[in-house]
């Protein structure tokens, strides 16, 4: 009876000491981790999404890779431009694309025109209210030259395009990769960029 419990209590101690070192510490290996609620794997977070930035409502900090694994337009914003409007074409798109795997990130900036004079409260006030945007929306930053967040910095360095104006917009696949580079005057609707959100679905 002894020597048979002595021989299953070293069996039990053999078996933890060849477990992976993740077992071990309780996490389980990526492989076996459970799946997303769509049934994917989580993916892995692309370099371009290993970004931080404070949300524009009230600055709580956001880490960029909770988007990794979808596709995702991010867009430079401002409340007192001509193309403000698109604001609602964007939403539009967030509604109708967002089950699939699209993300809009809004970025404010007051780099064109001084067109976004506002603080976070009256911005984000100002998106709710006038346009009912629900997609995620940043703190303002600078988007082209030196002071560039460094998000924006990333694509124009990938596309070899800085925004030239408010409402420039940058689409990024599912793998990380970046796909276009979309300026001011292409809106929401338009084809060209409607279809290239598609096939990145």
């Amino acid at each position: 009876m002894f020597k048979t419990s002595a021989f299953l209590l070293a069996a039990i101690a053999a078996a933890s000491v060849h477990q992976p070192a993740a077992a071990q510490a309780g996490t389980a290996p990526l492989a076996t981790r459970p799946a997303m609620p769509d049934g994917r794997t989580p993916a892995a977070c692309p370099a371009i999404l290993k970004q931080n930035f404070k949300r524009l409502q009230d600055d709580a900090p956001q880490d960029l890779c909770q988007y990794a694994g979808k596709v995702v337009l991010v867009v430079n914003t401002a409340s007192y431009c001509g193309f403000t409007k698109q604001y609602e074409g964007l939403e539009k798109l967030y509604a109708k694309y967002g089950g699939r795997g699209l993300v809009v990130l809004g970025f404010p900036s007051n780099d064109f025109g001084k067109q976004e004079p506002g603080n976070s409260k009256e911005i984000a006030d100002f998106c709710f209210n006038t346009y009912g945007v629900k997609f995620p929306m940043f703190a303002k930053s600078a988007v082209t030259g030196p002071e560039a967040n460094p998000l924006h910095a990333s694509l124009t360095k990938a596309t070899g395009q800085a925004p030239k104006w408010n409402f420039t917009k940058y689409l990024i696949g599912r793998d990380g990769k970046v796909l276009d580079y979309f300026p001011s005057k292409v809106t929401p609707e338009d084809p060209a960029l409607v279809g290239k959100i598609e096939a990145a679905l």
